[in-house]
């Protein structure tokens, strides 16, 4: 009786870009929320939304200048991208619409946004590994 290996159900290049893109949305607006709710800002939505739309801009931009949808779960050519442009987007956009933008939270930005952005990515990529090493 031979045994056979089947491999898990890859998923389609599209769903894989669109899960990738719908957890950095979310994961953008989670670190607006988190920053709002620290500094006991009200009006939860709006607040939220109002603090996160800069991120999310940057973080599209990332997306079309890194071709991410190609590899969107790769740290290097998806992750660190929308990290980067999420976090100087953001910046730009909050100072050009009269947000703050000062040295503190530039600095608890670029933590939070790489540990989010960058590392659910670092997250997959054990994952993955691991599950390679199982199948063998």
């Amino acid at each position: 009786m031979s045994s056979l290996k089947t491999k898990p159900a890859q998923a389609s290049p599209a769903r894989a870009a669109l899960v990738a893109a719908a957890a950095d949305v979310v994961l953008i607006l989670v670190f607006a929320a988190i920053g709002r709710d620290a500094h006991h800002r009200e009006e939860p939505i709006f607040g939220v939304l109002l603090t996160a739309w800069p991120f999310l801009a940057g973080a599209a931009a990332g997306w079309v200048a890194a071709r991410a949808w190609r590899s969107p779960f790769s740290i290097t050519k998806a992750g660190i991208p929308v990290w980067v442009a999420s976090l100087v987007g953001g910046m730009i956009l909050r100072a050009l619409t009269g947000q703050s933008v000062v040295l503190p939270f530039i600095i608890v930005a670029t933590i939070a946004l790489a540990v989010f952005l960058v590392g659910y990515r670092t997250l997959v990529a054990v994952a993955g590994r691991l599950r390679s090493k199982r199948a063998r």
